[in-house]
């Protein structure tokens, strides 16, 4: 019987821009599959290799490892014109990753039109916004779950293509009227432009991915965005369009979950959280900014500035009710250095009483009373810190106390921006 694989997962456990692709890139270096299983171009990675900054949205941040074959999955949602920008990009940076990248034939397509709506949707809302990237991922994914939405192995088929095109457009003309100016043959101009170039690189990844497990192949899963932004387990309506926790790894790549090995779950040492919606631990005053400032908290893909607050432990409890990390890997210690006191949320309460779980209802959300524990702070420079008994003792008392109330080992833990900043517990 021939050895089987690996597969491994990395998932945001926040409310995401926890600092997974700084994980991913470092454990990519021993996988020869990276893989992307949701979401699309509203994701955003930032590496820092040797001082230089590299920047996903869609393809899978361990290509940066040479020998790695990266595969975007049936899962995610592909606006192509980013896919192709991003892949010019890298290969202005001497990263040439057009033979290696993998596309899944079912994956569907974000249209400049699905942006155009995404924004028309928001601006309807009024003050009750989202905060969407207005990328057009909910609307791709619309389309999907309408089943009028066209997929990537369409291209293969220009006649079919356009059919199916035209039936969208016209869908969404009905729904926006005047609102919304598509032209369809600008839209097949550049579709036929590009379909070579796609579908060079277009695959059936569901065959490829497994395949590679039988022959014993290690594959890494990168999660984009994060558990409390999950359509289903988030915060919703203040979510993202797709189910960025565990089970995306399944439906968002065609694998069995007895096939899954280890699930990292990646946390900040304080929480930040991009658009509206509840922030139990939100703070709006000094502190607040302090973390924005040293933090560096401002999104890679819209660049707006993120909310930040105190680690919250209920959250991160449920986060692993959900996915049943493995393992932890704990980021952005360093930022927290010079706070005279440091607080981790660890309970909530609600009309004097403690409230279990996540509330679905988010009235309930908003009136939880947050319960904090008081830690002494640090001034020390832990940056070239290799080990974890090299941090100061206040770091480690906190570190170990967020690992036994969470209940879920601490394996790595980020103390600065680059690749080396990072200690292996």
């Amino acid at each position: 019987m021939s050895k089987k694989g690996i597969i491994d997962v990395v998932l945001g456990a926040q409310w995401g821009d926890e600092g997974k692709g700084k994980l991913v890139d470092i454990m990519a270096q021993d996988y020869e599959i990276c893989a992307r299983v949701a979401g699309g171009s509203n994701a955003g990675h930032t590496i820092v290799v040797e001082g230089i900054k590299y920047k996903f949205h869609l393809i899978p941040s361990g290509m940066l490892n040479p020998n790695s074959i990266g595969i975007i999955g049936n899962g995610v949602v592909v606006h192509i014109p980013t896919l192709l920008k991003e892949l010019e990009d890298l290969s202005t940076a001497k990263i040439d990753l057009k033979t290696r990248l993998k596309l899944s034939d079912r994956a569907h397509i974000v249209f400049d039109f699905h942006q155009t709506i995404d924004g028309l949707n928001e601006g309807k809302l009024g003050d009750k916004m989202i905060g969407t990237t207005k990328k057009g991922i909910g609307p791709a994914y619309s389309s999907k779950i309408l089943r009028n939405g066209l997929r990537l192995g369409d291209l293969e088929d220009m006649d079919e293509f356009e059919h199916k095109l035209v039936r969208l457009v016209d869908y969404y003309k009905r729904c926006y009227g005047d609102a919304l100016e598509i032209d369809v043959k600008k839209e097949m101009a550049y579709y036929k432009k590009v379909q070579r170039q796609v579908l060079d690189m277009m695959t059936d990844t569901l065959v490829m991915v497994n395949k590679a497990y039988d022959e014993g192949k290690k594959i890494l899963i990168e999660g984009a965005n994060a558990t409390m932004l999950d359509i289903d387990f988030g915060t919703y309506p203040y979510v993202t369009s797709s189910n960025p926790t565990i089970g995306s790894v399944c439906t968002g790549l065609g694998i069995s979950p007895l096939k899954i090995s280890g699930v990292f779950g990646t946390v900040k040492a304080y929480c930040t959280r991009v658009g509206e919606g509840p922030f139990p631990t939100e703070l709006k005053d000094e502190i607040g900014n302090f973390l924005l400032k040293n933090g560096g908290e401002f999104g890679t893909t819209t660049n707006r500035p993120r909310r930040c607050g105190w680690l919250d432990i209920p959250q991160m409890k449920y986060s692993n009710l959900i996915n049943g990390y493995t393992a932890l890997n704990l980021t952005k210690l360093d930022v927290l250095t010079g706070l005279k006191e440091i607080k981790i949320a660890v309970r909530y309460n609600l009309n004097n009483k403690e409230l279990l779980g996540m509330p679905g209802n988010l009235k309930r959300l908003y009136d939880v009373e947050v319960v904090y524990e008081i830690f002494e702070g640090w001034k020390e420079d832990i940056s070239k810190c290799k080990n974890f008994d090299d941090l100061p003792q206040n770091a480690r008392k906190l570190v170990k106390h967020i690992e036994e109330l969470i209940g879920v080992r601490i394996k790595w833990i980020g103390v600065g921006a680059g690749r080396e900043n990072i200690i292996e517990c």
